[in-house]
């Protein structure tokens, strides 16, 4: 039986990468986008001639999908799997900017409703593997500082892999300030703060995604850093999501989580 998908953000470069996916894989269709700036013509994005494209959530049949892709932006994201959930249509979530609290109020509606699905930071499996060496590092190395660096038009910062890296160090090092009695005498110049981890964003063209993590200790110096070239290579693990999430009954956080 073929599972039918519907991608929200279809229109954009990683909602087209997700399209171009979900169509070379065997078993899954996409039935249908979701974009407030799409035209009505299927085939110029893609998608197959029988799809459909909605602009807003109202629009929406219920029973349309089985999966729901989304990679739109941190205003829509919320509502969308917010949607999805109470419609029993598993999300597979990219976008970032959601607050620990929407999060989690997506989890207890995912539990309610008893629907699986996934919200990842990152889809890239060396951004994966980045954040669980810097959680380990964390408990020999307890002073670090993160650099991000994201393509110009990213709409949120810190990046969501960014953020959940700080988290996951977190819990491996007691919080504290790294040289706490500083002066800046230009404003934010040390970045933004996660329990005493300094978060540095930068955002210029030619960029794609790439984050370093650097650990300071006596006398030495430890930097982890994972570069993606090309957004195609965060396809494997929306493929990897897309057929393990039929797995779970709730909603997940991390990419790791079910690998």
């Amino acid at each position: 039986m073929t599972k039918k998908v519907l991608v929200a953000g279809f229109t954009g470069a990683m909602g087209q990468k997700a399209v171009n996916l979900v169509n070379n894989m065997p078993g899954f269709e996409v039935v249908a986008g979701l974009s407030p700036i799409a035209e009505d013509n299927p085939e110029q994005y893609h998608l197959p001639a029988s799809a459909k494209i909605f602009k807003n959530l109202t629009e929406i049949p219920d029973n349309l999908a089985d999966f729901w892709i989304d990679f739109t932006t941190p205003k829509a994201v919320y509502e969308n799997v917010k949607f999805a959930l109470q419609h029993h249509i598993r999300p597979v979530v990219g976008t970032t900017g959601m607050s620990d609290e929407q999060e989690a109020e997506l989890i207890v509606l995912s539990k309610k409703e008893k629907v699986g699905g996934l919200i990842a930071p990152n889809f890239g499996m060396s951004a994966v593997l980045l954040m669980k060496f810097a959680k380990e590092a964390a408990k020999y190395f307890p002073d670090v500082e993160i650099i991000e660096m994201h393509h110009a038009d990213k709409k949120d910062a810190p990046s969501g892999t960014a953020l959940a890296t700080a988290k996951m160090i977190a819990e491996n090092r007691p919080e504290h300030q790294t040289a706490p009695d500083e002066v800046e005498t230009l404003k934010n110049v040390r970045g933004g703060d996660y329990q005493g981890i300094k978060i540095h964003s930068v955002r210029l063209p030619g960029y794609i995604a790439h984050e370093q993590v650097l650990f300071g200790g006596p006398g030495e110096a430890l930097t982890i850093r994972q570069d993606s070239f090309d957004r195609g290579s965060f396809m494997n693990g929306v493929k990897v999501a897309l057929e393990k999430v039929d797995q779970l009954d709730e909603l997940v956080i991390g990419l790791e989580n079910i690998l």
